[in-house]
């Protein structure tokens, strides 16, 4: 499967997965418990120049964050027309602050790492019977196939504008709907032989 995966290094590769899942669902809970308009533009403004920060890691992820940017607009603009204009504004500031620190673990963590980390916290609950590894790997393999789906988005729309010279939009969701189930089917199979029962 496709991967945004990084192999530019940056200072963000240097930190333990560990370290950016906890990071990750400590500040995502803080954005969406506060009410503190300033405290979350701040906040979405760090978190910008942390993206920014990664340089050229920044580049696998171009597209994402135009979709993002685009879906933060919309939000903003379907508040304005409900009379609640600055409450689009703070939804879309969480929804950007909150995508840009996933984006930024997916570009700078790789999937073997996140599994590691996984199968390290599930691990307590080996105590009651539970088959940690195959939580663990149900975990990863559902971060996996997110990312897959941007990046095999992006390949269809690039392939689509190189065609017509103009976006994909809408007519490239039949392709890319056959296209995950194809690989899902594929990782099934694999799976279902190497794991055995």
């Amino acid at each position: 499967m496709g991967s945004l995966y990084s192999e530019h290094r940056t200072w963000m590769h240097a930190v333990p997965a560990a370290v950016k899942l906890i990071l990750l669902g400590v500040l995502g809970t803080f954005l969406f418990l506060t009410q503190s308009t300033t405290t979350l533009f701040l906040s979405a403004a760090a978190c910008c120049g942390m993206f920014l920060s990664l340089g050229r890691a920044c580049l696998a992820a171009r597209k994402l964050i135009v979709s993002l940017v685009v879906a933060g607009l919309l939000v903003v603009a379907l508040h304005t027309l409900l009379g609640q204009a600055m409450l689009g504004v703070v939804s879309a500031t969480r929804l950007l602050s909150a995508a840009l620190l996933g984006i930024s673990l997916t570009l700078t963590t790789r999937s073997n790492d996140l599994l590691h980390v996984f199968e390290q916290l599930l691990l307590p609950l080996q105590r009651l019977g539970i088959r940690t590894d195959r939580l663990a790997l149900q975990l990863a393999l559902m971060l996996r196939f997110t990312e897959h789906f941007f990046v095999q988005w992006k390949r269809l729309d690039d392939a689509h504008r190189v065609r017509t010279g103009k976006p994909g939009g809408v007519r490239i969701l039949a392709p890319l709907t056959i296209q995950m189930l194809v690989c899902a089917r594929r990782v099934a199979d694999t799976l279902d032989v190497r794991l055995g029962d």
